[in-house]
């Protein structure tokens, strides 16, 4: 998932449930606690860890110089994630190398959102597909209506549209649509592949 939506909705809650996965598909790396790069300078805080500990808070994500970086210990591992500053440091310091020390390659929210939709809709899973159609226009393109996310929403609506994902007809009534004061949501009921 691209990194900003995962920033913005806490998934925490996701993230150790799935961690074999994510680690098989080299997303979390996972380290004895030692090899932080900062162990040495804050050895008693690591030490002194007993229970899952996020390095950084949500008041603190904003702080880039962090030293203890983006993280999170389950005592006796620290795990980072792929293209975090943790993980920049961690390869950095050599602790990681080749492929995994290459940051992973940026994602559109509109693709991910479709190939989730398409893979749903191939499982039979109705609400899920509706609950990513219903976070709308703005979280699953923002302000950048390109092309290839005009696309991707046509193909994702046409998914919703025959699933029946939606309880109310794709797209409302033109009258409606037209009434719209806001140019993206307009965008986002006009859209057609």
């Amino acid at each position: 998932m691209p990194l900003a939506f995962g920033r913005r909705f806490d998934g925490a809650i996701t993230h150790f449930r799935d961690i074999d996965l994510l680690r098989r598909r080299r997303f979390v790396y996972e380290f004895p606690v030692a090899r932080h790069p900062g162990y040495a300078r804050r050895r008693g805080y690591f030490d002194g860890l007993t229970e899952f500990t996020a390095l950084r808070t949500v008041d603190d994500a904003e702080d880039a110089d962090s030293e203890l970086g983006d993280g999170y210990v389950e005592p006796p591992l620290l795990y980072c994630d792929a293209g975090t500053a943790l993980w920049r440091r961690m390869v950095e310091a050599g602790e990681l190398s080749g492929a995994d020390a290459v940051p992973p390659r940026p994602v559109a929210l509109a693709d991910a959102v479709l190939a989730v939709a398409e893979a749903a809709d191939r499982g039979g899973d109705v609400r899920l597909i509706a609950l990513w159609y219903t976070l709308g226009c703005d979280i699953l393109v923002g302000g950048r209506v390109t092309e290839g996310v005009a696309g991707q929403v046509g193909r994702l609506r046409e998914i919703v549209a025959r699933t029946g994902a939606m309880p109310v007809p794709l797209p409302p009534a033109d009258e409606q649509v037209l009434a719209m004061d806001d140019e993206r949501e307009t965008w986002w009921y006009l859209t057609v592949s």
